[in-house]
């Protein structure tokens, strides 16, 4: 389903600059950004939540996701108490304007995706559980983001009644058990969302100037979203598109630990880029895996331990295989499979956007043309958006 309409639909919300009608950061503070955060959050909710016994679909999760990150694209210019106050008072209407906006504007033509989108909008029993882990992530990463403004802020009316507002929507979450031991016992959780959160600040290509600029968190999201929307009527289990997206989410990580070191770095040193993937994962295992219960390091060292390899496991251990072979063997989710190279053409799609968006808005420097230009030339499944 992707298309450079939907791409730069999706880009839209590196556009929208949150709490700016605050004194804040001059980065990181973007829709785009605060989703990324959201969902890795959700992730860890929705984590702890199954090791409790609670049932859902993660794939629900991932859609519900994206549906909500379109929905926010559509309504930028509604701050947020009105958002509400508008779904309480006229929700049927204004959800039907939010579906109509979105099916005439997001480049996407798939009827299944739209009733899907339809149930989640109108039907308040679809997704109920995901509908609130997300909710409640949502809330999560807006007091991460109220805690940075908070002190550049204490004199502002008002600020006092918006901590408030926010700290009593996510005690209202407090039935879930995941939420209220992370704001209070989990500790490490909260630095670990912390730590996630340090990629809003890291932006890319930083050495060239771009419009819109954008965070290795927010790209992260974009790997995430261009594998949930290219991979949506496949014919492959439902573990391949869950590693679709959260190895697209997840594919970064270690960036937090090592900063975004641009490829012509990597590539200037013979034998640099293969030690530096040495000591990223040394970083995430002494630094990051802790932070997380330990039923999940093993699932967050496989998502970015050679991420861009085609690999599954079984007894315990992780092998690698052709993509072929992957499809024709392991296309199960017994098999835990992760087509790598794929999360990689995503990858390489969304840097491709990042310069092809920013040299559209007429912020074109020479660096930002060249690279465009060798990515054109390199990988040849950019064609499809360079002909449409």
């Amino acid at each position: 389903m992707i298309n450079n309409t939907l791409i730069k639909k999706i880009f839209e919300a590196a556009y929208i600059q949150r709490w700016n009608d605050h004194l804040r950061p001059s980065m990181g503070f973007t829709e785009l950004d605060k989703q990324a955060h959201k969902v890795i959050i959700a992730y860890v909710i929705g984590k702890i939540e199954e090791a409790l016994g609670n049932n859902f679909s993660w794939l629900k999760l991932i859609e519900g996701s994206v549906f909500e990150t379109l929905q926010r694209i559509i309504t930028t210019d509604i701050k947020p108490p009105i958002f509400y106050k508008l779904k309480s008072v006229h929700g049927e209407k204004f959800n039907r304007w939010i579906y109509s906006e979105i099916k005439e504007k997001s480049g996407i033509e798939d009827n299944l995706f739209f009733e899907n989108l339809d149930k989640y909008l109108f039907d308040e029993r679809y997704c109920f559980f995901e509908k609130k882990i997300l909710k409640a992530a949502h809330y999560l990463a807006t007091y991460w983001e109220f805690k940075i403004i908070y002190d550049m802020n204490k004199n502002l009316y008002g600020i006092e009644k918006t901590r408030e507002n926010i700290l009593s929507e996510i005690e209202n979450h407090y039935d879930l058990v995941s939420v209220k031991e992370i704001m209070t016992i989990r500790e490490n959780t909260r630095n670990f969302i912390d730590l996630v959160g340090q990629l809003r600040f890291q932006q890319r290509w930083a050495h060239t100037p771009r419009m819109p600029e954008t965070s290795v968190l927010g790209h992260m999201y974009i790997v995430a979203a261009l594998g949930y929307f290219d991979n949506f009527h496949l014919q492959i289990c439902d573990r391949l598109k869950y590693n679709y997206f959260f190895g697209g989410i997840f594919h970064d990580l270690p960036e937090v630990m090592t900063r975004d070191i641009i490829s012509p770095v990597k590539r200037g040193v013979e034998g640099l880029d293969e030690l530096l993937k040495e000591i990223e994962i040394q970083q995430i295992k002494e630094n990051v895996l802790p932070l997380l219960p330990k039923t999940l390091h093993l699932e967050i060292e496989y998502f970015v331990k050679d991420e861009f390899e085609c690999k599954f496991q079984e007894g315990g251990k992780t092998k690698f295989v052709s993509k072929d072979e992957l499809f024709e063997k392991y296309n199960d989710d017994n098999f835990n499979p992760v087509d790598g190279k794929k999360i990689k053409e995503y990858d390489i799609i969304a840097a491709y956007f990042e310069a092809l968006i920013s040299i559209e808005n007429g912020i074109k420097p020479i660096t930002l043309l060249q690279a465009k230009e060798n990515m054109e030339k390199k990988y040849k499944f950019l064609n499809i958006f360079i002909n449409e």
